[in-house]
This record gives C-alpha cells, sequence and structure tokens, in this order.
C-alpha cells in the first residue's frame, strides 16, 4: 500500500505504468484509458497527479528515481511501463536504469534530445521515442504533399491515407496494376459518409472516397501526388 492506492491490482491485470505526467506522458496514458487499458501514473508534482485523479486507474505523487518507491508502488511488478520525463534528463537516466534493473520486459522512453537517446540506447533501452522529432517528420510529409495522414512504419515502408488519382477512379482495383507500375498497395478504403473497410481486387473507388495505401515511403508519398 503506498499513499492510500494498492497498485498489485493494476500491475496483476498487465497494464501500464506511466512515468511522468506531462503533455506526452499524460496524452498516453489518457488514450490508453479511453482503449481500456489499466494505468498507473507516476509523477513529482502534486497539481499533476490531482489533475488526473479519477482519469487514471491509479494516480500517485511519487519521486520515481528512487528504487524503494517504485518497489512499494510495484511498478516492477508491471510488464510495461512508459518514461515519459523527457526534459528532466538525469530523473529519466535514473528512473530508467532502476526499470531496466527490474528485468521489465517492455521499457518506452521519451527522448529529448539525440544526445539523450544515445545515452538510452547504450543502456539497452527498447524503445526510445522521439515525440517532438518523429511528429515533425509526420508533419512535413504532410505538408508538402495531397496526404491527409502518413504514418512510417519503419525506415523505408508507409502507409498514407489519401484520395484515389482519377486514372483508378470507377474501374476495379484488380485491374489497376497498381503494385506493378507504382509499387505501392491499397489496403482499404473509405466511402463518403461509410466506415473503413479492406479493399479487394473487386473494389471499385470513387472520387470522393478515402484509401489507404501501403508501400515503400517514397512511392507511396508520389502516388498520393497523382492527380
Amino acid at each position: 500500500m503506498f499513499g492510500g492506492i494498492d497498485p498489485t491490482e493494476v500491475a496483476a491485470a498487465n497494464a501500464v505504468a506511466v512515468i511522468g505526467l506531462g503533455r506526452f506522458g499524460s496524452a498516453l496514458a489518457l488514450e490508453l484509458m479511453d482503449n481500456g487499458t489499466e494505468v498507473l501514473g507516476i509523477d513529482p508534482n502534486e497539481e499533476v497527479v490531482q489533475a488526473h485523479n479519477a482519469r487514471l486507474t491509479h494516480v500517485v505523487k511519487a519521486d520515481a528515481t528512487k528504487e524503494e518507491v517504485l518497489r512499494q508502488l510495484t511498478v516492477h511488478e508491471f510488464d510495461r511501463v512508459v518514461v515519459a520525463i523527457g526534459s528532466h534528463l538525469e530523473a529519466s537516466i535514473l528512473t530508467t536504469s532502476l526499470l531496466l534493473r527490474f528485468g521489465i520486459p517492455h521499457i518506452w522512453v521519451k527522448a529529448d534530445s539525440a544526445a539523450h537517446g544515445a545515452i538510452l540506447d547504450q543502456l539497452g533501452v527498447p524503445h526510445v521515442v522521439y515525440a517532438e522529432h518523429e511528429m515533425g517528420r509526420r508533419v512535413a510529409h504532410l505538408v508538402r504533399g495531397r496526404m491527409q495522414d502518413y504514418i512510417e512504419i519503419d525506415d523505408d515502408f508507409a502507409l498514407v491515407k489519401t484520395n484515389p488519382p482519377r486514372s483508378i477512379v470507377g474501374i476495379s482495383l484488380g485491374k489497376t496494376s497498381l503494385r506493378h507500375e507504382h509499387g505501392v498497395t491499397i489496403v482499404a478504403v473509405k466511402p463518403l459518409a461509410l466506415p473503413w473497410t479492406y479493399a479487394t481486387a473487386e473494389t471499385i473507388l470513387t472520387s470522393d472516397d478515402l484509401i489507404l495505401v501501403a508501400g515503400p515511403a517514397a512511392r507511396a508519398e508520389a502516388f498520393s501526388q497523382l492527380r
């Protein structure tokens, strides 16, 4: 028990501990809650903790750089922990080192700079998140093209949300030779005022449809530029 809160039940449910409830950590924790994942939130700021009270499964004011505190909160029993401290380099590294020592299998840590990320890599953090950098790259793709959304799956593979070019409107996708001519695949389609559905060889697109295009990043982006 810690401060009247027993997070043991949360850990047993294979939930997520989020350490640091700034903009990134808060958005992540609340999104997890919205999607049915229980969350233990930890932050040293009383006002921040109060702001998340009743919004997370459990939220605690605590110093996550201290091993005894993390053990009292049963963080060592969690399978998934996110360190969203970011701008406080020393606190981020100290907390992360403890989590690695606990042997937690899935750890995500927010890095605010390349140097911060390099240290986390050297520590052996499995997932280093460059939130601002990655969002900046994503927005850059959107700004320069006709895409409505862009998600980079890997260094050279992306998903693009866009409208279909005129050349493939009104004919079944099976007759378009998209993969041969453009190196991409349309994996889903959203007709106007209807939900998303899988695209098939028999799918016939209209100019108002939204489509999800998968393929090498450069080719998917180039396809989105076609009119």
